[in-house]
């Protein structure tokens, strides 16, 4: 194994009776990089990730993690990572401080050392006002704080988690985000399972994009919208009846098919659109359609992802 990778999966497939969850899927991950597998619901993520961790046998390919095989050395291979779920781990009848020192003696931390590092970790996820109350007072963003904390008691070197800010508002989103962005500072390794575009474009060193099962595109953030292609002609229109009207405008001038989302019209440019463009915003400025945003721009993550994704089986 090349020793910069901490994490090998070569070719692993696995069917559930007749239907092929995980079909040929490959990819490495570079120690002290954030690698995020990216799929909508039902594309395979989690099925890799529970055949990474063990808790499912692939039924070909194989799987290294420090080069320990997770069939033929598991109790090794399941020595060498911490994993956070998309449901709390973590023990209903004792506090947050409670579960924070437990499972630091469980990692091997003497009492004052697991105490502090409960310490740390309480600031860290903005759990200090709430550390000496029950858990049935926490709000289900606090209990995933807290299952991730719990994760990171023994500093893991290689982490994985299972789509961990799903459901979460958008403050304890971010905050989830930058106690793994630390955890990475300082050492670690991360895998990252997310539906949210968002989440892999700010956090993913690498992205491999998976839909049923298989592995479409793989790649940085900005490689992969650069396989898209080309630019794209973003308009945002001002009142929603005049999309329709845009959107014919749109198609006559340059020949191609739209996409809509609410008041934004999109459509990806070839070179010889690319000039046609001031046609477009002429006729645009002819019928007087108010506009609030008219450009051409790099496709985005939310590009590639449709364009990989849509159609395919």
């Amino acid at each position: 194994m090349n020793s910069k990778n901490v994490v090998q999966v070569k070719n692993i497939r696995k069917r559930f009776g007749k239907k092929a969850a995980v079909q040929d899927v490959s990819f490495e991950i570079k120690k002290g990089e954030i690698f995020g597998l990216l799929g909508p619901n039902g594309a395979g993520k989690t099925t890799i990730l529970r055949m990474m961790t063990s808790l499912l046998r692939q039924d070909a390919g194989e799987i290294t993690l420090n080069g320990y095989n997770t069939l033929t050395q598991g109790r090794l291979a399941r020595q060498q990572f911490s994993i956070t779920g998309q449901t709390a781990a973590i023990d209903q009848d004792l506090t947050a401080r409670e579960n924070l020192i437990i499972f630091g003696k469980l990692n091997g931390l003497h009492r004052d050392a697991a105490r502090q590092r409960a310490d740390e970790l309480l600031t860290d996820f903005d759990l200090v006002q709430s550390a000496d109350q029950t858990l049935a007072t926490f709000s289900g963003g606090m209990r995933r704080r807290l299952d991730l904390a719990v994760s990171l008691v023994g500093k893991p070197a290689l982490l994985f988690l299972d789509e961990p800010t799903t459901g979460l508002d958008p403050r304890t989103r971010l905050q989830m985000w930058q106690a793994i962005r630390k955890l990475v500072a300082e050492g670690s390794t991360v895998l990252l399972t997310t539906q949210y575009l968002e989440e892999a474009e700010h956090l993913a060193d690498r992205i491999a994009l998976i839909d049923h099962g298989k592995m479409i595109v793989m790649g940085t953030p900005t490689e992969l919208e650069r396989q898209v292609g080309g630019m794209q002609l973003r308009i945002d229109v001002t009142e929603l009846q005049a999309v329709p009207h845009v959107q014919t405008i749109v198609q006559t001038v340059l020949g191609e098919s739209v996409q809509t989302d609410g008041r934004t019209v999109t459509v990806l440019l070839n070179q010889t659109e690319m000039q046609q463009v001031a046609q477009v915003l002429a006729q645009l400025q002819s019928t007087q359609i108010p506009l609030n945003h008219f450009a051409i721009e790099t496709p985005s993550l939310d590009d590639v992802f449709l364009k990989m994704t849509v159609g395919k089986n």
